[in-house]
């Protein structure tokens, strides 16, 4: 379940349900399903190891580096996020996606594939 806002009504909603233009409400502990754009920050520091490789916390807010990545944690704070991509569009479903394709084809150069889908 994860939480959002939708007609100013705070609801909790699976994350299969969530769509482009929500806003969630992202904390402490939450993994991100989806991409999004933070609108509201309190503190908010985030673990982009799972896509990037950085090991240190990366500190978002509406100022500072407000683009949040489907996949990644939240580390420290609390915040709200506007919901700008789900699913196979997500970051994390496109990188799926991409991987899914190397894995599929039987060729020796399955790179190429992955570097024509870019």
């Amino acid at each position: 379940m994860f939480s959002v806002i939708r007609e100013g009504l705070p609801l909790q909603i699976p994350v299969n349900e969530l769509v482009v233009g929500d806003i969630a409400q992202i904390k402490y502990g939450d993994l991100l399903p989806t991409d999004g754009v933070v609108v509201q920050s309190n503190d908010l520091k985030i673990d982009e190891s799972s896509l990037t490789g950085e090991s240190d916390l990366i500190k978002k807010s509406v100022e500072n580096d407000p683009i949040l990545l489907s996949g990644t944690n939240i580390m420290e704070g609390s915040g709200r996020m506007l919901v700008t991509a789900v699913g196979i569009h997500s970051q994390t479903g496109i990188i799926m996606t991409l991987l899914g394709a190397v894995e599929s084809n039987d060729d020796e150069d399955g790179i190429f594939v992955l570097l024509n889908l870019l």
